[in-house]
């Protein structure tokens, strides 16, 4: 599909909403000057920016230090809000231990190789043939069954998603079939090249905790443009007023937008940053 910058916008553009990885962030995941400036233009008109990612708050580094006043940014594909001004987490989606390892039984039955992280609200913990976080050094390795077992319901750390890998299975047909097959248990997505899922609470988005955000603000869908590439930023993209697919974007990603912009190598957000602020 052919870029189309000039896709309609909202006749007032309250804030915009940006993933991050293969969005607003470059290939080498660093920000553009121009990205940079666009971001700092947009906070003096008033227009709020909200980061909404897959990232846990540990990995916001790259993006701390353009966060508004409101200092907050949507994490874990919705099951955290966090404030980045000081790491805390204002707010947790967390998905049930129970209804997790349900779930991690289920995927081992269909998709032998599998192998699963859990990311808690304290950090990243990995089954021993999970590919390693080398920005996670302390992780605890051990099997998802005993990473995710508490010693009395509600008394361990929340959980804010799980991590699943197959090292053969094609993505996109690894996530339709966890989707299918448990649906109904918990919210599936993916936002890796590879054959990653990622795990929350069911009923759990970026779009549903970027509605209650905005809700809070008195801010409607009609007054917000989002920007995303994967699977993960669908919902966002269907739920606000106007939508840019990056040109890099997952033909899912293309499909639920409104428009279209540059890829993010090119600074497709800032673009379109740039001409929401021109028409103000």
């Amino acid at each position: 599909m052919t870029p189309a910058t000039d896709s309609p916008l909202p006749a007032v553009t309250r804030l915009i909403a940006t993933d991050l990885d293969g969005t607003l962030l470059r290939d080498d995941k660093t920000l553009s000057d121009r990205t940079i400036a666009a971001l700092a233009a947009a906070e003096e008109a008033g227009v709020e920016v909200f980061f909404v990612t897959g990232r846990p708050t540990r990995w916001m580094d790259v993006v701390s230090p353009h966060v508004q006043g409101h200092g907050m940014a949507i994490c874990a594909n919705g099951a955290a809000v966090a404030d980045l001004h000081d790491g805390r987490l204002i707010k947790v989606r967390p998905l049930d231990r129970s209804t997790a390892v349900g779930v991690v039984d289920i995927l081992r039955g269909v998709a032998p190789g599998v192998s699963f992280a859990v990311e808690l609200s304290t950090g990243i913990h990995y089954e021993p043939a999970y590919p390693p976080f080398h920005m996670d050094p302390g992780a605890t390795v051990a099997v998802a069954e005993k990473l995710l077992h508490e010693e009395a319901p509600g008394t361990g750390t929340p959980v804010l998603k799980i991590l699943a890998h197959h090292p053969e299975l094609a993505p996109d047909s690894f996530l339709a079939l966890a989707r299918e097959l448990a649906g109904d248990r918990a919210s599936f997505t993916r936002s890796s090249p590879t054959a990653l899922l990622e795990i929350s609470a069911l009923g759990v988005s970026k779009a549903d905790t970027l509605a209650e955000c905005c809700a809070e603000r008195g801010i409607s869908p009609g007054e917000v443009v989002a920007f995303g590439d994967m699977p993960n930023d669908v919902e966002m993209l269907s739920w606000a007023g106007a939508s840019f697919a990056m040109g890099n974007a997952h033909p899912a990603a293309l499909a639920a937008a409104s428009g279209v912009t540059l890829t993010n190598n090119e600074d497709g957000v800032a673009v379109v940053i740039e001409r929401i602020l021109a028409a103000r």
